[in-house]
């Protein structure tokens, strides 16, 4: 087959460029991206050669070599793994559509600094393309196990590549840069020097499973020394804590992470007994930007016996968990296990329980002694841990008991529900809060008038999820927990509150009007009632006590679910001015259509206040704009 040259897409192109031209102060990380592309290759060889007894591969020794050439200028990763096929190489190598570039190119611009702009090559599964960083030219030559053609690749990043088949070529890939002059000034290293090279591997690939070996260079006489494996391979989750540096666990977790930040909590688990198994999880320190990505790959790393059996094994833990990551070592799976077994086994079952608790008390101990570190950890995963209130009721305590909301205690300090009901004055039976899309647009929301007046705590949930897990937890230690935009409150008296024969003659005197905007309203709401939760706003909505929210309502539709438009209550504040006018208007004219449309505007006024959107947006423009041209 002939030698066949294709271009780049332009996404590819643009990615390149970025790597010719050094955007990232620290060049070393191409060493550890090449070195963990062939690790996994040889998991991958090592898993096949085990489900598959008739596969024609050479699985006697398994490693990694390292050769460098001083004279050419050139550093090979070398691997005898699973190899790729010609069309492989074109669809992995060639193109790299399916690598999520153009999110990379995003992010990349958005990164405020340089260790940040780094940590994107692993993120972003673009190491291969890390290579471009130190070398002008990349030579890329694979044979996939148990095929007999081999391919060979080559491009010097100027928006080509091409393509050859050969016959010649060993088992495995081998990628050969050909490297830049040395820059010290541009943190370009001599890639050629040895001692370099042994300082990379021991920094980032000390505890890949299988040997990294440096081919000795020749001496005088053209006698090359034997190989020298260069990383402990131990793993790190078989090990005691005290034997392992901190240090050694950041770079796993980097590692199988695919982050430049250190964790926020490394957790360690070793379970005995009769089903054997250890763990290594981690908590990021920062969320991931497609967390709520409905195709974000979460899960942990599963290894039987210390064989790689599978990445993002989901089953490992629930999904309000898919934040952590990590390995599991067991020593009881069948190595030829799959992903549909998996979820069907009662012992992944049980290690996704122990591990769920262990992660769950990890971070209760984070808010007990470390309130800094539970405040990064809430901040970024909150929302999503919060997930488990509504689809993991076993562990439905656990998680409330490590969920805290911003309330109208504090501006910034963060409360948990123990700390709200000690805080209740005697006489209130209820934890009040209130959902909406921010904590500026609720705070300032009418139906927190009578509450803030009073002095009474409201918990402020700005998260979709709290739309949810609010009605599936219903109540906390006994006190129960009630919107304040749902049903009627009933809130402790004050010394200069109408008592109850006054209440009456209010309601006697605005019935009539009440009545008669819940005709002309019909279509909108379901009753109009005097307000006991307003003191400065003349109108809101508010939904009755069993109804769905309409942020709830909008949720369920955007998920394909048709529910029932839900007509809501009007509450008006017998005490403000433009309600007082409305009545007596009432009272004193027969003809009352035109206070129509000053019912009308009273409801749409309702609705902008909650961060609504009137029904008829232009009808309520031009009636403000008759209003306010008539006060001229």
């Amino acid at each position: 087959m002939p030698t066949e040259t294709f271009e780049f897409q332009v996404e590819a192109r643009q990615l390149l460029q970025l790597m010719i031209h050094s955007v990232y102060s620290n060049k070393d990380v191409f060493l550890r991206e090449l070195v963990s592309n062939a690790s996994d290759a040889l998991d991958k060889l090592r898993l096949a050669a085990l489900r598959d007894d008739t596969l024609d591969a050479d699985v006697s020794d398994l490693h990694i070599e390292l050769e460098i050439d001083r004279d050419a200028r050139t550093l090979t990763v070398r691997d005898n793994g699973v190899g790729m096929s010609y069309d492989e190489v074109g669809q992995l190598i060639g193109t790299i559509a399916n690598s999520g570039t153009a999110e990379f190119l995003r992010e990349l611009k958005e990164a405020q600094d340089a260790a940040g702009a780094e940590g994107l090559i692993g993120q972003f599964g673009i190491g291969f393309y890390s290579g471009f960083m130190v070398a002008d030219e990349v030579t890329l030559l694979t044979r996939r196990a148990g095929e007999r053609q081999g391919t060979r690749w080559c491009s010097r990043g100027e928006g080509t590549y091409t393509l050859e088949a050969v016959d010649d070529a060993p088992q495995g890939t081998s990628v050969t840069l050909h490297l830049k002059p040395a820059d010290p000034d541009n943190q370009l290293h001599d890639y050629t020097s040895v001692w370099k090279i042994k300082e990379i591997i021991k920094r980032y690939s000390d505890f890949i499973t299988w040997p990294v070996r440096l081919v000795g260079e020749k001496s005088e006489d053209g006698e090359a020394a034997g190989p020298e494996t260069l990383n402990s391979m131990k793993a790190l989750w078989a090990r005691s804590r005290e034997e392992v540096s901190e240090e050694e666990y950041h770079e796993l977790y980097k590692h199988i992470g695919h982050d430049w930040r250190e964790p926020l909590e490394t957790i360690q688990l070793q379970a005995e007994g009769t089903f054997e198994y250890q763990a290594l999880l981690f908590v990021p320190s920062h969320a991931p930007h497609d967390l709520f990505n409905q195709n974000f790959r979460h899960g942990l790393q599963l290894y039987v016996k210390r064989v790689f059996i599978m990445d993002d094994c989901e089953a490992l833990l629930p999904p309000y968990l898919r934040f952590v990551k990590g390995v599991v070592d067991a020593q009881d799976l069948s190595l030829n296990v799959s992903r549909e077994i998996l979820q069907q086994d009662r012992h992944i079952r049980m290690m996704q329980r122990r591990l769920t608790k262990k992660v769950l008390a990890s971070v209760k101990s984070m808010m007990t002694g470390d309130a800094e570190r539970y405040a990064t950890f809430w901040r970024e995963f909150g929302a999503v841990l919060k997930e488990g209130l509504v689809t993991d009721p076993d562990n439905r305590d656990a998680v409330l008991a490590v969920t805290s909301f911003a309330s109208t205690h504090g501006d910034d300090t963060p409360v948990t529900l123990k700390q709200y009901v000690e805080r209740m004055p005697d006489g209130q039976e209820d934890i009040y809060y209130i959902t909406g899309e921010s904590r500026e647009s609720i705070d300032s929301s009418p139906h927190m008038e009578a509450f803030r007046e009073r002095g009474i705590e409201v918990l402020l949930l700005t998260d979709p999820v709290d739309e949810v897990w609010t009605d599936a937890v219903g109540e906390y230690e006994g006190k129960r927990l009630r919107s304040v935009a749902k049903g009627e409150v009933d809130l402790p008296a004050r010394e200069d509150d109408r008592d109850e024969g006054e209440r009456e003659k209010q309601a006697e005197a605005y019935a009539a009007l009440l009545g008669w905007m819940r005709e002309r309203l019909e279509e909108d709401i379901k009753e109009v009632r005097l307000s006991t939760r307003l003191t400065v706003s003349p109108a809101c909505l508010v939904a009755d006590a069993n109804d769905l929210s309409p942020a709830l309502e909008n949720m369920y539709r955007a998920m394909g679910q048709e529910v029932p438009r839900t007509r809501r209550i009007l509450e008006l504040n017998a005490d403000h001015a433009l309600v007082k006018g409305l009545n007596e208007a009432y009272g004193e004219r027969e003809d009352r259509s035109d206070l129509t449309e000053t019912a009308e505007l009273l409801y749409s006024l309702a609705v902008l206040a909650e961060g609504g959107r009137p029904k008829d947006p232009a009808r309520f423009v031009r009636q403000m704009a008759d209003r306010l041209e008539r006060t001229l």
